[in-house]
């Protein structure tokens, strides 16, 4: 695949609430720092190299960015650096942010659930790093599931006065999809889903599409290794793929994903200019229904 030539168009496009945006987006949590993310320990990313980054994300047709307040690393902020790199911003970028997890000044997680009072002042940094006067979508992300309706509830509120346009949940549970339908529309989901992750969401996601809700997988690439990326061995199946396309595995893995439904989004991070793209050029590898079978067999196999 020629990448330097393919733009996040040739992935088709969703429409989160009344935005429309390519399906290839780009996830910051890997900007503000190299190797590990989220990690007190962090070591900072060159500012110039990030910006970029995220600059020629923009060149390529990225439309849909995925941030929040709490991926930073010692001296960088990705809100920040998206703010340096692309404000003031051009009309049709929808930024996506996530409230609930929070870390302090060190780094360290909060161990306590976020009130519906700390979600707000979560909004308000959000607001204030990008530099905006609402927030495009805003995704509850749950880490404990206490209190899920009364903070869901405080974001609805929010919404209502105009600080977020949009509204989504992150690392959630069907029945609790249908419990924040019931308090306020939204427009997506954000879940750990991926080839041979969590193939017990399979259904999850086809629902979401059917209720016109976007399906946001994150660790798509990076599978189990999560916040510290890839772990450089790949399965057979995803290789076998790879090669028959010459293409590299983390391609097909985006691919797969953006196979699952129209309605499936991919937001890969990387702080690599080539890394992003050949993340954006994955949206326009087209899996035969051989690669398919290969590739499910391999997801089922994980169950």
């Amino acid at each position: 695949m020629t990448s330097h030539t393919i733009t996040a168009a040739a992935s088709g496009t969703w429409k989160l609430g009344d935005m429309e945006i390519n399906r290839i987006g780009f996830g910051a949590m890997r900007l503000p720092q190299y190797g590990a993310a989220l990690t007190p320990d962090a070591v900072p990313r060159d500012r110039d190299e990030a910006i970029r980054v995220l600059r020629r994300a923009v060149e390529l047709g990225v439309n849909h960015i995925d941030t929040a307040a709490f991926y930073f690393s010692p001296l960088r902020s990705a809100n920040e650096l998206i703010n340096r790199a692309l404000a003031p911003y051009p009309d049709d970028l929808v930024i996506a942010t996530k409230v609930g997890p929070a870390r302090d000044l060190s780094g360290e997680w909060q161990s306590h659930a976020t009130t519906a009072k700390e979600l707000r002042g979560q909004v308000e940094e959000n607001l204030r790093q990008l530099g905006r006067d609402h927030l495009d979508v805003v995704n509850l992300r749950i880490v404990r599931p206490d209190s899920f309706a009364e903070r869901f509830g405080a974001l609805a509120e929010l919404r209502e006065a105009g600080l977020i346009r949009h509204l989504g949940i992150s690392n959630v549970r069907p029945e609790q999809l249908a419990e924040a339908q019931a308090i306020a529309p939204v427009v997506c989901v954000q879940n750990m889903y991926g080839i041979g992750v969590r193939p017990e969401y399979d259904e999850f996601v086809r629902a979401c599409g059917e209720q016109g809700v976007a399906f946001v997988p994150f660790y798509a690439i990076a599978a189990t290794g999560r916040e510290g990326g890839t772990s450089g061995e790949e399965s057979e199946e995803v290789l076998t793929v790879a090669r028959a396309h010459g293409v590299s595995p983390a391609q097909v893995r985006i691919a797969w994903t953006l196979h699952r439904g129209p309605h499936v989004l991919a937001i890969p991070g990387t702080g690599d200019p080539g890394h992003l793209a050949d993340n954006v050029a994955a949206g326009a590898l087209r899996l035969s229904e051989d690669d398919l079978a290969t590739l499910e067999s391999l997801h089922r196999r994980e169950a």
